[in-house]
């Protein structure tokens, strides 16, 4: 990209009510970012979403100057840009309609052909949650994934500190310019992920980290990924909103289930009641959904658990499930003469043995 083409992107950037959404469909509309300064106003007001009052925006030369401004923080720091329109630019977020139209990188990021989960949830994780991170990392090692997250206290960092540890690339999504590290406390791993993978951000230098940047921030970690899980959330909490985008995304979700009375399982537990996220155990259930192949996982991250103590309706329906394979709720308690309340609950305690699990379009499957 030339230096005025990326002024000019920069230049749509810092314009107000200019998204980028309506900066896509402009510099589309106009052929280029440049283009779009060349044309006439009333080419310009053709454009849906263009009114007076952006117009005038657009026409503003303060917006010029602070882009200047930041291409000489750029180059100056010799920080490194995606544009969506560019070869390198993720895969994933270039299907994401309000991707943003410029990213900037630091690290040794190599997404090209690799499989890419994003993994969220609380800042104030807990024991179980530390444990399980620490497991579903170790388990899908073998399948060499970017692990990518927000560099936030708990769960984030959790992950991004376990994919470090078996030798994977992993990427923190951050909301403010690259000029900092939010929060402090956590400069001292920024080395560590920077030869790891490393840090991608849409913000400018002159951007801190203000609560409506993480939301903005919670879509880039949707959009990276094939995948979402959710490890511990309360009732409400970013890593919701961030599950919430993904399924807007029509991205797979997963959620860590936990006890019903647990504050750090309400929100996880939650979206499996609403069908908004997949019950996940353990890596095997991920890998499976996904459609990864598995013949590089070694036995033990993948093998069924041996020996399972079934009561006689869980071992009716595992049979029947072996039998027929995939069967929807409604067949199973038809054809195993079990009402369907029982059903449903019967199943979610096999779940949680790891003996059945579910598929999309409501289907169960012996495992």
């Amino acid at each position: 990209m030339t230096s005025d083409e990326l002024i000019a992107v920069l230049r749509l950037q810092s314009i107000p009510n200019i998204g980028d959404v309506t900066a896509k469909k402009i510099i589309s509309h106009c052929g280029s970012a440049a283009e779009v300064f060349s044309q006439k106003a009333h080419h310009l007001l053709k454009i849906d979403g263009i009114g007076t009052h952006t117009l005038r925006n657009l026409q503003d030369k303060i917006h010029l100057e602070a882009a200047i401004a930041e291409l000489e923080f750029i180059q100056s720091q010799n920080i490194d840009y995606t544009y969506f329109k560019d070869e390198d630019y993720p895969n994933y977020l270039k299907h994401c309609i309000d991707g943003p139209i410029l990213l900037f990188k630091k690290g040794t990021i190599q997404l090209q052909e690799r499989k890419i989960i994003s993994v969220v949830g609380t800042r104030n994780i807990t024991s179980y949650g530390t444990a399980f991170c620490e497991r579903f990392i170790e388990e899908i090692a073998p399948l060499n994934p970017i692990i990518v997250s927000g560099f936030a206290y708990g769960v984030d960092i959790c992950v991004h500190r376990a994919a470090i540890k078996h030798g994977l690339q992993t990427i923190g999504c951050l909301a403010h310019g690259l000029n900092q590290i939010y929060p402090k406390s956590h400069g001292r791993f920024t080395s560590e992920i920077e030869q790891n993978g490393g840090f991608f951000t849409e913000f400018w230098s002159n951007s801190s980290p203000e609560r409506e940047n993480f939301l903005r921030r919670n879509r880039i970690i949707a959009g990276l990924s094939e995948a979402t899980l959710v490890v511990e959330s309360a009732e409400k909490g970013g890593s919701l909103v961030t599950a919430d985008i993904a399924h807007s995304y029509n991205r797979d979700v997963f959620a860590v289930p936990g006890r019903v009375q647990d504050k750090y399982s309400m929100g996880c537990n939650n979206l499996i009641k609403q069908q908004k996220a997949h019950m996940l155990s353990s890596a095997a259930d991920l890998i499976y959904l996904l459609g990864w192949e598995v013949k590089d996982v070694s036995s033990k991250s993948v093998q069924k658990q041996l020996f399972v103590q079934m009561d006689e309706l869980e071992y009716s329906i595992h049979s029947y499930l072996q039998k027929e394979g995939k069967q929807v709720l409604d067949d199973i308690a038809l054809e195993c003469q079990i009402p369907i309340f029982r059903v449903s609950a019967t199943l979610f305690n096999m779940e949680m043995k790891g003996v059945v699990r579910p598929l999309p379009g409501k289907l169960f499957e012996a495992i």
